[in-house]
């Protein structure tokens, strides 16, 4: 039995102050995995895959920020929040860290000390890596802001979806229906699935697609799932 000092941290007021502080690290350890992966699909694409090199990049930046913009301004909503995100994420990235200021400092051409010509030497020999990642993050930015816009569409399918399988499963609690909870779970499990996959493929993908073309299929297989989630959640509480 375990005793109240090792569970101490995950009840009462600890547990209550300590909640946010583990959501934000697990927040940020999603960020930086989410990331990592779009600069390493990157990389691959633009010095193994295509031809065109980072200039293949760069189109797909402007073509999903033009993208982003028209979904924006459809949806009633600021175009240029699509590009602030962006900037935002870039700023977070690159600027706060100090790698932009870094690289203009370099190309200044003054004299450094030994300390940053070494520095200087390997920002250039990878300046082609770092203007790669630079272009992903605004890019990432670019598809964060359009995943944003698109979430209500999921949420409302869900929503709807959930109510309609909560009010078969009430038939069933008065008719004496079958209840199964494999199929509860499953259901349960597989919109996660869905989703992480969804976002996984909206966000780092290596070409210039509708997100619509992504979400709108998902949200309708999200709502599916929920529906028989909640119809066939536990008839007894």
């Amino acid at each position: 039995m375990a005793s109240r000092n090792a569970s101490f941290h995950e009840s009462g007021i600890a547990g209550a102050l300590l909640a946010p502080l583990k959501f934000a690290f697990g927040l940020l350890l999603t960020f930086v995995g989410i990331t990592l992966a779009a600069w390493i699909v990157d990389w691959i694409f633009v010095f193994k895959v295509w031809p065109e090199g980072i200039d293949r990049l760069r189109s797909i930046l402007a073509a999903d920020l033009a993208r982003g913009r028209d979904l924006a301004a459809w949806q009633g909503a600021v175009p240029d929040a699509v590009a602030g995100t962006a900037n935002f994420l870039y700023a977070l990235v690159f600027r706060i860290t100090g790698v932009h200021d870094m690289g203009m400092r370099f190309a200044e051409g003054t004299a450094l000390s030994i300390p940053d010509t070494i520095v200087r030497n390997t920002y250039v020999a990878n300046i082609e890596s770092i203007e790669v990642a630079m272009i992903g993050t605004q890019l990432l930015g670019v598809r964060l802001a359009t995943l944003a816009m698109l979430t209500p569409i999921l949420v409302l399918i869900y929503i709807v979806a959930g109510a309609d399988g909560l009010t078969q499963r009430a038939i069933r609690r008065a008719s004496g229906g079958r209840e199964s909870a494999s199929l509860y779970h499953r259901a349960k499990h597989l919109q996660v699935v869905l989703v992480v996959t969804a976002g996984a493929l909206s966000l780092i993908q290596p070409a210039s697609i509708d997100p619509r073309l992504i979400w709108v299929p998902s949200a309708l297989l999200v709502g599916i799932l929920a529906r028989f989630q909640w119809a066939f959640y536990k008839k007894h509480l």
